[in-house]
C-alpha cells in the first residue's frame, strides 16, 4: 500500500508541477502579448522632416535611480524629468548628416537647465548642425536664463508676443540649519580641514561667511563671463548688452509698461514675435503639413533616438570606454545617479578585463562625498594606468572636492571652462541629541572601561578626547588629499596646499592653478582617449554599464507594466504632487543629509552647484 501511495503521491506531484509550469508559460505568453500591445512602435522618420529637440527636466550625465523607478514616476505623469545629455548630442550630430532632416526646432519649453558645462556640450552640437548647412529654429512662450543659452544658438529666435527672456545672473543661496538645530537642542560636532571648506557652516551659521561670499562670486563671476560670451558670440551682440539687459530688467520693463516680449525684441534678443500657430505655419511651408497632427512635419528628439539607434552595427573590435561618474560619491553598491565605491568601482574593474577596451574616460558630475568610497575608486584608477590603459578624466558642470579626488590620478583631466572643481578639503560632522532628550526628562548615565568607551553615541555629549580624535583624523584625511593631488600633478605639498584649502575653482581658473591639464569638450576628451590608445581618429566608444540579463529585463518590463495600471486604477491626487514640487528643495537637502555613509563619517564634498 504504501507503495502505491507514494506512486500516486509521485504522479499527483509531477501533474501539480507540470500544470504550475503550463499556467506560468500562459502567464508569460500573456505578458508578453500585453507588453507588445502596450510597448510604442519603432518611429518611423519622415523623407523630409523638422527634428524636434525639446529636453525634459534637467541635462544629467546619467538618469537617476533604478529603471523601475523612471517607469512608476512616467505611469505617474512624471515622465522624462530628466535628460540624458548624451542622447541628445548623439541625435543633433546623427541628423547633421540625415538627408531626411531639413532643419531643427528648438522646443525648451520643458527643460530645467542641468549647469553651462552641459549646455555648452549641447550649444556646439548645435553649432555643427548649422555647420553642415542645416537652420535653427526656437520658439518659445517665454525663454528664462537656460533656455535662452541654448535658444540664442539658433539662426532665427520666436517669441510669444506676451512673453519673456528672463536673463537674471547667477546665484548661490544655501540652507542654514543653526536656528532650528538651537530651537531642538541639537549639539552638531564640525571638524573640518581648509578656510575655504564652507560646507558644515549650514549647523554652525545663520548666514554665509564673509569668506564664503568672496570665494563663491569668484566662481560665479566666471560663470557669468561663460553664459554672456555664449550668448554674445551666438546672436552677434555685445556681452555688455546682455549684461546691461539682466542689471537693469526692472527699468526695462517699466520702461516698457510691462510688455517684455517687445522689450527682448528691441535689445534683439529674439528675432521677430509670434504665436505658436504662426511659427508653426512657418515651419510648414519649409517641411510640409502633418495632415494627422495638422502641424508641420517633425519627429521629436526621443523618437529620432530610438530610429537611430535601431540601425546601428553591433560595435566589435578595440574602443574606448566610459564609464559615467554622477552624483554624490557614497559607500557600497548605488543606483545610478549617484557613485558607489562598489557599483563604480565594478565598472572600471570590467573596463580593466575587457580586452576590446584600449582606453579608459571617466566621464564625472559629481560634488564628491565619502573620503573612502573617493579612495576606493581612485584605486581603480591606478589599477587601470598599471594595466597600460589609459585613463582620461572629463569633468562636466562638478567635479569637486571627491569628484576631483577620483580625478587627478588620471593621465589627463579634461574640464570645461565652467566646470567646478577644486574643493581640496575635508569635512565631518556628529551631531549629539543629549539636550534633546534631557528636554522630555530623558537622561543617560553609566559606566565604562576605557576614557572613550561609549564616547561615540548619539545620545552622549562628544567628551574632549573625542573631539581631539577625530579633528586629528580630519587634519590627517586633509594632508592625504593634498599629497596625492601633489604627487599626481607633479607638484609640492605646499603649491596645491594654497590653491587647495577647500576653495572652489571654476575650471577655466583651475586650469592657471594646474589642478586641471587642458580646457575642452566631451569630445576633445574622448578624442585624447583614442590618441593616446593608437585607436586613430575613427574610433568606437562602448558606455560601460551594469548588465541586465533576460530576467532583469523582464522584471522591469512587468514592473513598468504594473506601474501604468497602478496609475490607471489609483490615480495620483494632485494636492500630493503639487505638495511635492513645493518642498522638493527641502527634500532634497534631507535626503542629501540621510544618503552620507561614511564608515567614518570623513567625507571629500562640496556644497558648490553650478547654475
Amino acid at each position: 500500500m504504501k507503495a502505491i501511495a507514494w506512486f500516486l503521491t509521485f504522479i499527483w506531484r509531477g501533474l501539480d508541477g507540470l500544470r504550475k509550469v503550463l499556467h506560468l508559460i500562459v502567464l508569460l505568453v500573456l505578458f508578453l502579448a500585453i507588453g507588445a500591445l502596450m510597448s510604442p512602435p519603432n518611429p518611423i522618420v519622415p523623407h523630409k522632416a523638422a527634428l524636434v529637440l525639446s529636453p525634459q527636466g534637467a541635462l544629467v550625465e546619467q538618469l537617476a535611480g533604478d529603471p523601475f523607478e523612471r517607469a512608476v514616476a512616467e505611469a505617474y505623469g512624471q515622465s522624462r524629468p530628466e535628460t540624458l545629455l548624451r542622447d541628445l548630442v548623439d541625435v543633433v550630430d546623427t541628423a547633421a548628416k540625415d538627408k531626411r532632416i531639413e532643419l531643427m526646432v528648438l522646443d525648451l519649453s520643458g527643460m530645467a537647465g542641468g549647469g553651462i558645462a552641459k549646455m555648452q556640450e549641447l550649444a556646439a552640437a548645435i553649432q555643427r548642425f548649422r555647420a553642415a548647412g542645416k537652420k535653427v529654429f526656437a520658439f518659445g512662450e517665454s525663454f528664462d536664463q537656460a533656455q535662452y543659452y541654448l535658444a540664442a544658438q539658433a539662426d532665427e529666435i520666436y517669441l510669444d508676443p506676451h512673453g519673456l527672456v528672463l536673463i537674471e545672473g547667477f546665484g548661490y543661496y544655501r540652507t542654514f540649519l543653526k536656528g532650528v538645530i538651537d530651537k531642538l537642542a541639537v549639539d552638531v560636532n564640525v571638524f573640518r580641514a581648509g578656510k575655504f571648506k564652507s560646507f558644515t557652516d549650514q549647523f554652525s551659521r545663520s548666514d554665509m561667511s564673509e569668506q564664503e561670499e568672496q570665494e563663491s562670486m569668484a566662481w560665479l563671476n566666471a560663470l557669468w563671463k561663460q553664459y554672456l560670451a555664449g550668448v554674445a558670440k551666438a546672436r552677434g551682440l555685445d556681452e555688455a548688452a546682455i549684461a546691461a539687459y539682466a542689471n537693469e530688467y526692472a527699468e526695462i520693463a517699466k520702461s516698457h509698461r510691462g510688455d517684455l516680449a517687445t522689450a527682448a525684441l528691441e535689445r534683439n534678443l529674439v528675432t521677430e514675435l509670434k504665436s505658436r500657430r504662426e511659427f508653426e505655419d512657418q515651419i510648414k511651408a519649409l517641411v510640409g503639413e502633418d495632415k494627422d497632427e495638422h502641424t508641420f512635419n517633425g519627429i521629436m528628439n526621443w523618437d529620432y533616438l530610438a530610429a537611430a539607434r535601431s540601425s546601428e552595427p553591433l560595435l566589435e573590435g578595440d574602443r574606448v570606454g566610459v564609464v559615467v561618474a554622477s552624483g554624490e560619491i557614497l559607500d557600497g553598491a548605488q543606483p545610478p545617479g549617484t557613485i558607489g565605491s562598489d557599483s563604480t568601482s565594478r565598472l572600471l574593474r570590467d573596463a580593466l578585463y575587457d580586452d576590446t577596451i584600449k582606453a579608459v574616460v571617466l566621464r564625472i558630475d559629481s560634488p564628491g562625498g565619502s573620503m573612502l568610497a573617493s579612495e576606493v575608486i581612485r584605486r581603480e584608477i591606478d589599477a587601470l594606468r598599471d594595466a597600460g590603459k589609459p585613463v582620461i578624466a572629463s569633468m562636466s558642470s562638478t567635479a569637486a572636492s571627491g569628484g576631483y579626488y577620483i580625478a587627478m590620478d588620471a593621465d589627463e583631466i579634461w574640464a570645461s571652462p565652467a566646470t567646478l572643481t577644486g574643493s581640496i578639503g575635508v569635512f565631518a560632522v556628529f551631531p549629539t541629541i543629549e539636550r534633546t532628550l534631557e528636554k522630555f526628562g530623558v537622561t543617560i548615565d553609566g559606566v565604562g572601561t576605557t576614557p572613550f568607551a561609549g564616547s561615540l553615541r548619539l545620545d552622549r555629549t562628544l567628551n574632549d578626547g573625542a573631539k581631539e580624535i577625530l579633528q586629528n583624523s580630519i587634519d590627517h584625511a586633509y594632508s592625504v588629499f593634498v599629497n596625492n593631488v601633489a604627487t599626481a600633478r607633479e607638484k609640492s605639498f605646499q603649491d596645491i596646499d594654497e590653491v587647495a584649502q577647500g576653495r572652489v575653482w571654476a575650471g577655466i581658473d583651475a586650469a592657471q592653478h594646474g589642478l586641471v591639464d587642458k580646457l575642452g569638450s566631451y569630445k576633445d576628451a574622448l578624442d585624447s582617449a583614442a590618441e593616446k590608445a593608437g585607436l586613430g581618429k575613427d574610433y568606437k566608444v562602448h558606455y560601460i554599464e551594469p548588465s541586465m540579463g533576460w530576467r532583469q529585463a523582464l522584471a522591469m518590463r512587468s514592473q513598468a507594466l504594473a506601474a501604468r495600471v497602478t496609475r490607471a486604477l489609483v490615480p495620483e491626487h494632485e494636492l500630493f504632487s503639487n505638495a511635492r514640487r513645493i518642498l522638493a528643495p527641502l527634500e532634497t537637502e534631507l535626503t542629501r543629509l540621510a544618503r552620507f555613509n561614511d564608515p567614518q563619517n570623513v567625507y571629500y564634498y562640496c556644497m558648490c552647484s553650478a547654475p
